[in-house]
């Protein structure tokens, strides 16, 4: 007898770690030959049920061994009350249930909210993982996701063209515990944006499209430079933009020669696609180079220039001349002379700039810089961290501000000497600077006070090496005070608002006892106590503060 299983194939599709490039888990879709089986498991909780327990038994015919994540409507999961079949099913395919997370799918206006929250309970207590599906594009209420509490929210990619809204779903996502992923990223800029607003995860045509058989290999474009890391101070890359040379990617070897020999001054040629994308890039003396040989010009004067090119190096017109370097580094050395493009946020060309141009300006800037280390730590002063802030507060950027301090440091310079005091605030330097590793700027304002500029996200990975290590001086423990204000867009103007909203949180850190670590939003009232007396670390809660500017 015919069954409308015989039609029905499955394809999976992986979710990939922003952060490392590697494969976190499958998910496994329905692909019916015939028909619209989606449509009808809508409306029909026993066959939307038995459509999961199918995914996963064709999950574990393909024996991977990846976590997997099966789609299951809302209404099923109201009408049935959870999915005991798929808990055997799980079962007999020799995986445990917390190596499954359920795709809770909309609509779930209807669905009723109580009936959901206890079965996805009972799904808990069998142990299987929650998700939250279709975020931004489908109709799943604020309250419900927040009682839902799942393990991981996935936000459809048409949020990624307001970051605002994908930053504060973050912010939503950090208090439920849960991590965001973006599905049906499909270009090079959507993965970009999600690294930006901090998602952790993501699927999609870009990395891989649905397939049957699993991949454990994807692609994940390389991390533009920054995209993680605080962007290093130096000047903008726009200061130092000349006009390009372009023709159409068309072009023949003979019109880009007749240009070069033209054009003395040109380093070299762009070839653009009809939006003015850079396509390929010529380089002046390896082209000549090249016609020049014997039978060069014979070779290759008709032929297209695309194939005397390089692929091009580009960076976006807001970049600094560092993420510039950071482009040319990438590559082999004999291309460490192109012209770098400089594109908009389209990707069409708007101009070059040559390196020797940067050198030269990173030198003198390097020199303002030296004048304005502190020469105990030799860590930059506080000029150049707000100039920083002022940076990030321009391009629209969160990001946290954190004020540090040693606690009692007069009675450690009077008890154990101010060379002792000097050696231990040399070593809190050296500390915060190895915690960052490149993902922030750590300035020195003086005395025993620190600064640092970072994204919310490395903030924990900064604060542990510093606040859990037993620091002393002269055989005395000592005890450090750390206080971080969150500014998100439009929260604050300038990097004296910054600093005006951190100041009350000092206070409040030193009036705490043993070392300690408060946070606060510059959009919310009071403060987080992460560290010190009265507050387990891993329980943070909010407590009563004193206005935040």
């Amino acid at each position: 007898m015919h069954s409308w299983t015989d039609n029905l194939r499955f394809a999976f599709q992986p979710v990939v770690n922003l952060r490392t490039g590697a494969v976190t888990a499958l998910e496994i879709l329905a692909r019916p030959e015939t028909g619209d089986v989606l449509a009808e498991a809508r409306r029909d909780p026993e066959l939307d049920g038995r459509l999961a327990v199918l995914a996963l038994r064709a999950a574990a015919r393909k024996e991977t061994l990846l976590p997997l994540h099966l789609n299951v409507f809302a209404a099923t999961l109201a009408d049935l009350g959870g999915l005991t079949p798929l808990h055997d099913a799980v079962r007999a395919a020799g995986r445990m249930p917390w190596e499954v997370t359920l795709d809770v799918v909309p609509p779930c206006i209807h669905v009723p909210h109580r009936a959901l929250l206890e079965a996805v309970a009972t799904l808990r207590e069998q142990g299987f993982r929650i998700s939250a599906d279709g975020i931004g594009d489908g109709d799943v209420p604020l309250r419900l996701l927040a009682d839902l509490a799942p393990d991981l929210v996935k936000l459809d990619a048409s949020l990624l063209a307001r970051p605002a809204v994908v930053r504060a779903m973050r912010t939503f996502c950090e208090q439920l515990g849960a991590l965001v992923a973006v599905e049906g990223v499909e270009t090079e800029l959507q993965c970009a944006a999600a690294l930006a607003a901090g998602a952790q995860l993501a699927q999609g045509e870009l990395f891989a499209p649905p397939a049957r058989v699993p991949v454990a290999d994807v692609y994940v474009p390389p991390r533009s430079p920054g995209s993680l890391a605080a962007p290093r101070s130096g000047p903008p890359v726009r200061e130092f933009v000349r006009p390009a040379a372009l023709l159409p990617v068309t072009a023949s070897a003979g019109q880009v020669r007749a240009l070069l020999t033209g054009s003395p001054d040109v380093s070299g040629v762009l070839l653009v696609d009809q939006a003015g994308v850079p396509v390929r890039s010529v380089h002046r003396s390896r082209f000549l180079l090249s016609m020049s040989g014997r039978y060069g010009h014979a070779l290759y004067a008709d032929r297209p220039a695309f194939k005397l090119g390089d692929a091009p190096r580009t960076v976006g017109a807001d970049a600094t001349a560092w993420e510039v370097l950071d482009v040319v580094a990438v590559g082999g050395r004999d291309r460490t002379s192109d012209d770098v493009a400089v594109v908009d946020h389209r990707g069409r060309c708007v101009g070059v700039v040559r390196l020797a141009d940067l050198v030269r300006a990173l030198a003198e800037t390097r020199v303002e810089e030296a004048a304005g280390l502190n020469p105990l730590t030799r860590l930059p002063g506080s000029d150049a961290i707000t100039a920083e802030v002022d940076r990030w507060l321009a391009e629209g950027r969160t990001f946290a501000l954190s004020w540090l301090d040693i606690d009692h440091f007069k009675q450690v310079n009077d008890g154990a000497g101010f060379a002792a005091g000097d050696e231990l605030i040399r070593s809190v330097g050296r500390t915060l600077q190895a915690a960052v590793a490149g993902h922030a700027r750590v300035g020195h304002i003086g005395g025993d006070d620190f600064l640092v500029l970072a994204q919310e996200e490395v903030l924990d990975a900064l604060a542990g090496p510093v606040l859990d290590t037993p620091w002393a001086a002269g055989g005395r423990p000592v005890t450090l005070s750390l206080a971080t204000v969150v500014c998100g867009p439009g929260e604050v103007s300038d990097h004296r608002q910054a600093a005006a909203r951190l100041a009350p949180l000092k206070k409040a850190a030193k009036a705490l006892r043993g070392t300690s670590w408060v946070l606060a939003r510059a959009g919310l009232p009071g403060y987080e106590i992460r560290r010190g007396s009265g507050a387990a670390p891993a329980q943070a809660g909010y407590a009563a503060a004193e206005p935040l500017g």
